[in-house]
């Protein structure tokens, strides 16, 4: 049997938000560049191997961490996304799990390397 949950007072953070006072104060800022600085900040970053976030805070002289906590891509995917990758998958529009994990196989073959061609089939020569 579960012990009853704790009830939070007005204005006290329940226990598992703690430790992410900073995240919640945090600001997404966006910058509108020019097409070149968004091409150098994004080639530099493919190059370093780092989020183009991480790269926007080495340039500007932040903090950035060692290495990812959990690094990750994203996608922001709406109900008419999950209907038609759920027909791709064969799985229902409601099972979001489900979607995941295939999308996420789907990605991981992306980056698989192609099978080895076997080119074009040997010609016989005709005996003169």
């Amino acid at each position: 049997m579960t012990p009853p949950s704790r009830k939070t007072a007005p204005g006290e953070k329940p226990a598992r938000w703690q430790g992410t006072e900073s995240a919640l104060r945090a600001v997404q800022v966006a910058f509108d560049v020019e097409q070149a600085v968004m091409e150098a900040i994004r080639i530099a970053a493919f190059h370093e191997n780092v989020s183009t976030s991480t790269q926007i805070r080495k340039v500007l002289g932040l903090p950035v961490a060692a290495r990812p906590l959990r690094p990750r891509l994203t996608v922001t995917l709406d109900e008419s996304d999950y209907t038609q990758l759920a027909a791709r998958y064969g799985l229902a529009p409601d099972d979001r799990l489900g979607i995941k994990e295939a999308a996420t196989r789907e990605l991981m073959a992306f980056t698989a390397p192609p099978p080895p061609s076997l080119g074009p089939p040997a010609r016989r020569r005709k005996k003169a």
